[in-house]
This record gives C-alpha cells, sequence and structure tokens, in this order.
C-alpha cells in the first residue's frame, strides 16, 4: 500500500516529485517502443487459432450451395446454427455477414439515415438526430455518429450499466433522441456487465421516437477471463414488453479466430431481417461463404467456442493479473487513481486525479509507450473531467507488459503530484 498523497504537504510533494522524475528518466532512457493503443491480440493469442486455416475439404453447404460460388446472401445454414446455438437467438432472426461487426454497425447507421426503419422518416431528412453515449465507451461506436453528424449526448456508465434514470428520462421527452449505444457484457473499456434491471429499463422505456434503436453490441458475449458473466436476453426483454424492432444485435468472431478474418452477424427482429435483407440485397451478392464454412468446421459448436475461449482466457489472464496487481501494489492508497477489475473482456479502465488523463498519456509516450489517447472513451473525444484512460494489455508480450504498466504507474503518479503541487501553489 503506498502513501496517500492527496494529504502531503507541498514540500512532501515536491520531495516526491523529484524521486518520481528520476525514475521516470530511468525508463525514459531505455528507449521502449511499446504499444497499448488497442485491443489486438498478440501473435502467441493468434497461434491458438492456426488450425482454422486447414479445415476446407469440403466446400458444399448442407443445403447444397457450393461455397466458392455466388448465393447465401444472409449467410449458410451451419453458421446460423453456430451462433444460433452460442448466442441463444433463433436462427431466423440471424444475418451473418463478412469479417466485420463494426461494418454491420456502419451499415445499419447507413441505412437509419438514407432509408429510414420501421416505415419512418429517414433520418436524413429530419432537422436533428441525436444518439446516447454511455461513457466511459467505445471509440469507434463515436466515429460512426461523428462520421453521420449524429449529436452525442455522454451517458454517464454505472457499475450496472448505463445511468438508466437519464437515459429514460432524455429518450421520453426528445423525439430527436434516435437510439443508444450498449457494450452489455464486459463493456469497453470499463469490464461493466448490464444488470437485469439495466435491460428491463431498456426495452420497456417510453420514447418520443417510435424509430428508436438499441445499438446492442456484444462484442464480449464469450471473452470471460476469470469468471463467466451473462447478460439477459434482450430480444426477450423487448419481445415481452412489446418492442420487438428496438434491439440490433451485433457479434463477431474478431477476437475468438482472426481479427479481419473473422465472420461477423447482425440478428434483430423479423421485420428488421426484412428489411435489412432487402438493402443488403442491392449492395452484395453475399459475403464470403468459405470463411462461414472454415469457421464453423473449426469452432463445430458452441462447445467448441468455450472450448476455445477457455484456452484463449488461459493466455491472457496472466497479462491482466499482472496489469491489476501492478496497479493495486503501486496506486492503491495513493488517493491518485482508481480502476476497474473486469471478470472478462479485453479492457482495463483507469480514472485518474482531474485533470491528469492527458498529461499521464504524454508522459508514457515520451518515454516509449503509447496508450489509448486520452478522451477517446469519449463522444467528440472530449473527456469533460480529463481522467478516463483506457488500458489495453493484450498485444505486448508479457515482459513488455509488465514494463509498461510499472511505467505508467509511474506516469499516473508524477502527473497526480503535479497537479496536487498546482492546486497548492
Amino acid at each position: 500500500m503506498q502513501k496517500n498523497y492527496t494529504s502531503l504537504s507541498r514540500e512532501q510533494l515536491l520531495a516526491c516529485k523529484g524521486a518520481l522524475e528520476e525514475e521516470y528518466q530511468g525508463y525514459v532512457k531505455k528507449n521502449l517502443k511499446l504499444d497499448m493503443s488497442r485491443g489486438k491480440p498478440a501473435g502467441t493469442q493468434l497461434d491458438l487459432t492456426n488450425g482454422i486455416l486447414f479445415t476446407l475439404s469440403n466446400y458444399i453447404t448442407e443445403d447444397g450451395i457450393d461455397a466458392r460460388n455466388y448465393g447465401g446472401l444472409d449467410g449458410i445454414p451451419e453458421a446460423k446454427r453456430l451462433f444460433s446455438e452460442l448466442l441463444n437467438i433463433p436462427k431466423e432472426r440471424i444475418i451473418i455477414g463478412g469479417n466485420s461487426s463494426l461494418n454491420l454497425m456502419y451499415d445499419a447507421i447507413v441505412r437509419f439515415e438514407l432509408f429510414g426503419t420501421g416505415g419512418h422518416t429517414p433520418w436524413c431528412k429530419l432537422d436533428h438526430v441525436k444518439f446516447l453515449c454511455p461513457s466511459p465507451g467505445y471509440d469507434r461506436h463515436f466515429a460512426i455518429c461523428e462520421d453521420m453528424g449524429i449529436e452525442m449526448i455522454t451517458i454517464p456508465m454505472k457499475e450496472d450499466g448505463p445511468d438508466m434514470d437519464m437515459v429514460e428520462k432524455l429518450a421520453a421527452e426528445d423525439a430527436s433522441v434516435k437510439g443508444i449505444w450498449c457494450v452489455p457484457l464486459y463493456s469497453n473499456p470499463q469490464g461493466i456487465c448490464y444488470s437485469d434491471e439495466v435491460v428491463d429499463r431498456l426495452a420497456s422505456m417510453k420514447t418520443a421516437a417510435p424509430d428508436f434503436r438499441i445499438m446492442w453490441d456484444n462484442a464480449y458475449g464469450v471473452h470471460h477471463i476469470y469468471e463467466q458473466k451473462s447478460v439477459k436476453d434482450i430480444f426477450k426483454a423487448c419481445d415481452a414488453a412489446g418492442n420487438p424492432d428496438r434491439p440490433f444485435y451485433f457479434f463477431s468472431t474478431s477476437k475468438i479466430t482472426f481479427p479481419g478474418a473473422g465472420v461477423a452477424l447482425v440478428a434483430s427482429s423479423p421485420a428488421n431481417v426484412a428489411e435489412i435483407k432487402k438493402h443488403m440485397g442491392v449492395q452484395t451478392i453475399g459475403h464470403d461463404k468459405l470463411n462461414q464454412l472454415r469457421t464453423v468446421n473449426y469452432l463445430k459448436n458452441a462447445e467448441g467456442v468455450r472450448e476455445h475461449m477457455a484456452k484463449l482466457a488461459a493466455e491472457l489472464r496472466p497479462k491482466f493479473d499482472v496489469v491489476l496487481q501492478t496497479l493495486e501494489r503501486e496506486l492503491g492508497g495513493t488517493g491518485l487513481a482508481s480502476w476497474t477489475n473486469p471478470k472478462g473482456g479485453y479492457f482495463v479502465a483507469i480514472d485518474t486525479l482531474n485533470g491528469c488523463a492527458k498529461a499521464t498519456v504524454a508522459l508514457a509516450k515520451n518515454a516509449g509507450v503509447t496508450l489509448t489517447g486520452a478522451g477517446a472513451t469519449f463522444p467528440y473525444k472530449k473527456d469533460p473531467q480529463d481522467r478516463n484512460i483506457r488500458i489495453a494489455p493484450t498485444y505486448p508480450t508479457y515482459e513488455e507488459l509488465k514494463t509498461a504498466i510499472e511505467l505508467f504507474c509511474v506516469c499516473v503518479k508524477l502527473a497526480g503530484v503535479n497537479k496536487l503541487l498546482e492546486e497548492k501553489a
């Protein structure tokens, strides 16, 4: 347990600053080049999936389509069955896409903009379109809205999901609020799991916009590291509440098999699926069925996915251990930072003292460690308190990560001490 820096006198803080600067310069002299900026799998993690490259011996799907040829707009039946079993989604609600759920999310928003949804006015013909953005959140969700000119409203995250009092109020009183982004299980970056109450309130809440949509990005739905969590079925909740068209569910194997060479899906109500297929049939003749076959042949079934994910968890657990243990050892009790202890997912979120995130990231970069940009986890990259930093432990080797997180803690302390000295000036 470290000393609580917030209770130190100015003279004590100055002494700490001198010691921290000396320690920091020691790292600078090492000429490090380490990257923790994005949640990329390490090579050792990817190696666990290499067998997928050699699984194709037959190219005919079970419904008789030659996967080497055109056809199969919404995916091969084998892939639908696999994901239906894994995610407990009826097969008829699933559309298998290409290699990117982000692509499917972008396409969904573009369709809302150009064609509308559920027979309602296309969003591009409206004066204002707004989206609710639980934050800290996933920067690429926010980038889609920014690219489309959709106004983003920051919603604070609580321990069980977004602040639902705020969500319900805004959705009910403003017809220009058209949707909400959600990462319901092991949220990016905090690792928060939505409670049953949050899911039920999202499903049943009154919305001024009849075409309000929940963008349900279950990116980490099977990415358990320490224990297996689950989230309530959004489809059953929305169906029971009389809002079957509200959720659009996204998932992919990007962090299960190979990023950029996985399989993605979108699932929704029968009406929404028909709407998607109408436009998708103009956009493409069909996605990569050979990759769908290869993926199904390798993973086989839901139990096969779980067995594979257990191997990935064993690979990732030591990395999360060293991050969390180092944070506790170096920053616990200092008053300079707090952090989440995720049970799964891909990230650890750290909050510094207010006004210290940008300074911490800059110090780390100067010493050779690249972090996700401060503010990236908020709409418009503007963290109102300049305190949240996303740590991505997966890509570096264990030894690189150990060095990087130790340096990171020095940077947090140095930025925090400098801030405290400013306040005591």
